[in-house]
């Protein structure tokens, strides 16, 4: 096997077969729709909407009184809602093409904000978080859902003891630095706070992504997608095909062991609102 295969997801056959990535996303989405505000009349912000997982969901539970506002820069993706929001007659979602953080919309017009996975994928997630502040009305609310560090935890102890069996020790820190990278309560924390927002409640679960071993991981489309270009990085180009091999081999050996290979994926979703004002105490438990 090829371990890295180009995947162009700019093509417009990218948007057509993109169900996994909305599987993926789907119980960090249904987190948040647990906990969203449901009313109607009401105008909600979704940013980094992609094919309409949540936009459309929103825009039907919500009402017809409603505005929905799915905003994403992924053209692939949003031709696909498009014909998703025109198939379903959806009058109350208005799609916007753009970059979260240039949104040229009027300031404290939204009542709630939801982006489902966005934070850990923004480039200037500083930037589009800011942007959310100031379209939001005093107590709007804003609704992130992100996985956390210590995902798939699983799969990088094994990649660790796979490059210290290869003699790669010196590809170690790379490994952390890629595991850490992402959002941790905390990190997630500071940026709102950045932003002007204030905490108001935190919802931690997880959920078992589930393979038959080592092989299957590796040759799914998402996992080749959304994972395997940044795993190969860790290692110099020269060394992915050896490295993937026996890391290939040592998943399935566990996944032998063990009967399958199951990745844990710890989630949270983050309830965070603008104040209206600024000497408002910050308060982490749930709303009532």
């Amino acid at each position: 096997m090829t371990y890295l295969e180009n995947i162009d997801s700019t093509q417009p056959a990218f948007g057509d077969m993109y169900d996994e990535l909305p599987l993926w996303s789907a119980p960090f989405g249904l987190l948040m729709l647990e906990r969203v505000p449901l009313r109607p009349g009401m105008t909600i912000l979704d940013v980094g909407a992609g094919t309409g997982f949540l936009a459309v969901e929103l825009a039907q539970r919500c009402g017809k009184h409603s505005t929905v506002i799915a905003v994403d820069p992924w053209k692939p993706l949003t031709t696909r809602l498009r014909r998703k929001i025109e198939y379903l007659g959806l009058k109350n979602l208005r799609l916007i093409e753009q970059d979260a953080a240039k949104l040229e919309l009027p300031e404290s017009s939204i009542d709630v904000v939801v982006s489902n996975l966005g934070v850990n994928n923004f480039e200037n997630a500083d930037a589009v978080l800011s942007k959310c502040f100031r379209l939001l009305r005093p107590m709007g609310q804003l609704m992130l859902a992100t996985n956390l560090v210590g995902h798939m935890q699983e799969f990088y102890e094994i990649y660790r003891r796979t490059l210290v069996e290869l003699g790669l020790t010196d590809r170690i820190p790379s490994l952390d630095a890629h595991i850490n990278h992402r959002a941790t309560i905390g990190t997630i924390d500071d940026q709102l706070q950045r932003a002007g927002f204030e905490a108001i409640a935190i919802t931690e679960e997880s959920f078992k992504m589930r393979f038959a071993d080592g092989s299957a991981l590796l040759r799914h489309h998402f996992i080749r997608f959304g994972f395997l270009p940044a795993w190969a990085a860790v290692v110099e180009p020269g060394e992915v095909e050896k490295t993937f091999s026996a890391l290939e081999r040592n998943l399935n050996a566990f996944a032998d062991e063990q009967g399958e290979l199951a990745l844990t994926i710890p989630m949270a979703c983050i309830e965070a609102r603008k104040p209206a004002a600024s000497n408002i105490k910050r308060d982490y438990g749930r709303l009532s």
